[in-house]
């Protein structure tokens, strides 16, 4: 079992308890066998779906849907796609989106339409070690069909990496399960913002031409590291011209603080209030 460092112990009943398919079931207790920080029962609570698509090694790929609260505002709720585990040795990734889950019932956060893929490759963390890369050993963040792939992705990947195995793009793009499993989600949710929690670089990437990125989100200084061939920015924010912040966490396996994650989430949340649903109020922070 992997240990992930600050925990807390207690779980809110906030949550309304919804009935778990079995396969949510199996899905979630598999989980909390391999991440402690994650809790099977409220996992199941969740009324996470599966996908009919399956990872390459069968696992199933869940998503999670929470629309926004009713109310009397006109305006249209910001829909937001968020992403853990594309790399499934980056583990904290996981278990934070299984924290943020927990802040969902709050108000500020039930004003917006959530898509949430808690773990995005089941067989790079179910692996033993866990590793990088899907069920077939392709890199998800290099397999996304960006417009450069066929003449970039890899060479690229052969001189750039010296065919880092970890970095493999695949033969073409969108071969993958998973990956094809998160373009058809952003196609039909047509996200209004993509946030992709990683580990364990300790920055905060953007890449979109608008509106202007977050500076800082907790303790994490924004750090633009450019787009590679494939790569879910590159898809998102250059291509199809939405704003993909990537969350860099300081450790792959020990989770940040609970003071610090919830710092990451309400500055996240601020940022999507100035500038997505308030994009005329001005500079941010």
């Amino acid at each position: 079992m992997i240990v992930l460092g600050a925990l807390v112990a207690f779980f809110p009943a906030a949550q309304a308890c919804r009935a778990a398919t079995p396969e949510v079931m199996a899905w979630c207790d598999a989980l909390e066998k391999r991440l402690k920080s994650v809790d099977a029962r409220f996992c199941q609570q969740q009324n996470l779906h599966p996908d009919k698509r399956r990872s390459v090694g069968g696992h199933p790929l869940m998503m999670l849907d929470a629309a926004p609260a009713k109310s009397a505002s006109a305006r249209r709720p910001v829909r937001i796609l968020l992403i853990g585990g594309l790399h499934g040795d980056e583990l904290t990734s996981v278990s934070i989106v299984f924290r943020w889950l927990r802040f969902l019932d709050e108000p500020l956060s039930r004003a917006h339409h959530w898509r949430i893929a808690p773990l995005a490759n089941p067989d790079g963390l179910f692996a033993r070690p866990p590793k990088r890369m899907n069920g077939n050993g392709v890199d998800l963040n290099r397999n996304f069909p960006t417009p450069d792939w066929a003449q970039n992705a890899l060479p690229y990947w052969q001189r750039r990496t010296q065919k880092d195995p970890r970095r493999f793009p695949g033969n073409k793009a969108m071969s993958e399960p998973e990956t094809q499993w998160l373009c058809a989600e952003i196609d039909a949710f047509k996200p209004d913002v993509i946030i992709s929690v990683h580990a364990p670089y300790g920055v905060l990437d953007y890449d979109g031409a608008a509106p202007p990125p977050p500076h800082r989100l907790g303790r994490l200084n924004l750090n633009q590291l450019g787009v590679y061939p494939g790569s879910l920015g590159n898809f998102g924010g250059i291509f199809r011209d939405i704003p993909v912040v990537t969350i860099e966490l300081t450790n792959a396996t020990t989770m940040p603080s609970p003071e610090e994650q919830r710092r990451i989430w309400n500055d996240m949340l601020g940022w999507i209030q100035e500038r997505l649903v308030h994009p005329e109020s001005g500079p941010g922070h």
